[in-house]
């Protein structure tokens, strides 16, 4: 339950919706709906957020590569007033007549430029959304930045049902994106579930491995989900897809809402509290908690932890916009993908997520050095995008899968480095940060290379996965400036100020 008394719920101050207020009129709303209508349902609370996010992933990847298909499919049937399917329009061939390969090319540079209109409606408030909520659950709770994206996911894909069922005008799609950013999108989701965790874990190794879980959970379950795309795209068509993650979306909130428990039970010292004394604003709070957690942190603390964000961040572009171009680019010429060998395809892709699980366990048992786990993983993304560019058949294509098996690995370690540099008292603000940037790098990167790709489609179509071969170099330096320098913080290298809030958090946990 998230954090709110009945008496700070009643108040005599009139507010003034403002943006920095945004969490704490979403707190308010939240409460009041949990606590006076749903106060009679009692249920045995959960400290486990892998549900959700196993749905959460089932339902969003069950339609993520639907959404490219079907935008593809609507623009082709605009510009030759035809009423091909998917399995028509992929049944291109490398001596086809001259003006359909000009339609080709038309349509792959309508659907990535479509695409980059949603990333840039939606990136302002998803940034802003995410780096608010994150943050404030350190006084708020976790909940709110698990429920609230769920919330958004569940308007966006009512909305893609909507347009599909009624054969609306797909530019609807850009206002429900922009419309479900205001809840937060992927990244606010993710950083909640990881502040979580982080909540309940108190030794390393054991972070590391539950925050590797989720990520491995994401690729089992959106593995299944992208398999199950083509087959279900060719026996019903796109609505029942859609219809069915509306259904999960339903699920997943009932169980957020009433099941999963809350890890902040009670807000630390200068929390929000909403009985209108003494107050500061939430974006105020947001701020000096991330300001906070640099400003109390020693010299060598602060530069590992910029050090292994500038190598989280970078690595993150380069694989997230390579990865985005996957589905146009098996779509056009010479590979010409039906909806079943994308399926397949997108299914390799999430098996990522499964591998890199193995492979952080199985290094981490085997005393593997966490720089060296970093290291394999940005490897391995440089030399899968490397093989992409120069994908041509059906074959190679497949193949390009196999040396990214270990590119999802940085990021558990990495996460799980900096939120033990970090008290706890601040994994929020950590989060919140962390979310912000990824949300930032999850709507540019694609915006970025859809651009590129829209722009070299015409000459070279693989040129966006060199270029993101070419963006992993610079992780790899930075990652040899941070072996030179070490990773290792002791206790000396901490504030006191810092191992005192980890003590008294630690007295406070929810296990205990």
């Amino acid at each position: 339950m998230l954090y709110t008394s009945k008496n700070q719920l009643i108040s005599s101050q009139t507010y003034t919706f403002n943006l920095s207020f945004y969490p704490v009129c979403v707190h308010v709303f939240l409460s009041c709906l949990f606590q006076g209508k749903l106060q009679p349902i009692k249920m045995k609370g959960l400290f486990l957020v892998e549900p959700v996010v196993a749905l959460y992933s089932f339902s969003a990847f069950l339609i993520y590569p639907l959404v490219q298909q079907y935008v593809y499919q609507r623009l082709w049937k605009e510009l030759t007033n035809t009423t091909n399917s998917i399995s028509d329009i992929s049944k291109c061939v490398t001596n086809s007549s001259s003006n359909q390969s000009n339609y080709f090319e038309e349509v792959q540079r309508q659907s990535s430029l479509f695409f980059l209109y949603i990333e840039l409606f939606s990136i302002i408030p998803s940034l802003v959304v995410t780096l608010m909520l994150v943050g404030y659950s350190d006084r708020g709770g976790r909940k709110i930045t698990i429920i609230m994206p769920l919330i958004g996911m569940l308007i966006y894909t009512s909305a893609l049902l909507t347009v599909s069922y009624f054969e609306l005008s797909i530019y609807l799609l850009i206002g429900s994106s922009f419309l479900s950013s205001l809840f937060g999108g992927f990244s606010t989701f993710f950083g909640g579930c990881f502040a979580y965790i982080a909540d309940l874990c108190e030794d390393g190794r054991q972070k590391t491995l539950r925050m590797a879980g989720v990520d491995m959970m994401i690729g089992l379950l959106s593995g299944v989900a992208s398999v199950s795309t083509g087959y279900f795209l060719r026996a019903a068509g796109f609505n029942w897809p859609f219809l069915t993650s509306v259904l999960c979306q339903c699920l997943i909130l009932v169980y957020a809402i009433f099941i999963l428990e809350e890890t902040v039970r009670t807000p630390p010292p200068g929390a929000i509290v909403l009985d209108g004394s003494t107050q500061r604003s939430a974006l105020k709070q947001m701020i000096t908690g991330v300001y906070y957690m640099f400003a109390g942190a020693s010299h060598k603390c602060k530069i590992v932890l910029v050090l292994l964000m500038l190598i989280f961040f970078t690595t993150s572009f380069a694989y997230v916009g390579g990865i985005s171009l996957m589905t146009l680019y098996e779509l056009n010429e010479p590979l010409c993908w039906t909806e079943i060998l994308i399926g397949y395809g997108a299914a390799l892709s999430t098996a990522v997520f499964l591998t890199s699980f193995v492979g952080v366990s199985v290094f981490m048992y085997c005393g593997v050095p966490q720089l060296f786990i970093i290291l394999m993983g940005i490897l391995s993304v440089f030399s899968g995008m490397v093989l992409a560019a120069f994908a041509k058949t059906t074959l190679l294509m497949f193949i390009v899968r196999v040396p990214m098996l270990l590119a999802v690995m940085p990021f558990p370690v990495m996460r799980s480095m900096m939120s033990k540099i970090i008290s706890k008292s601040e994994q929020g603000a950590l989060f919140a940060c962390i979310s912000f940037f990824e949300s930032l790098i999850n709507s540019s990167s694609p915006a970025v290379f859809n651009s590129v790709y829209a722009a070299t489609l015409h000459w070279y179509p693989g040129f966006v996965f060199l270029l993101s071969a070419g963006l992993c170099v610079i992780p790899l330096c930075i990652l040899g400036v941070l072996a030179l320098i070490g990773v290792d913080v002791t206790r000396e290298d901490r504030k006191p100020e810092q191992d005192s809030a980890v003590n008294q958090n630690d007295s406070s946990s929810p296990l205990t």
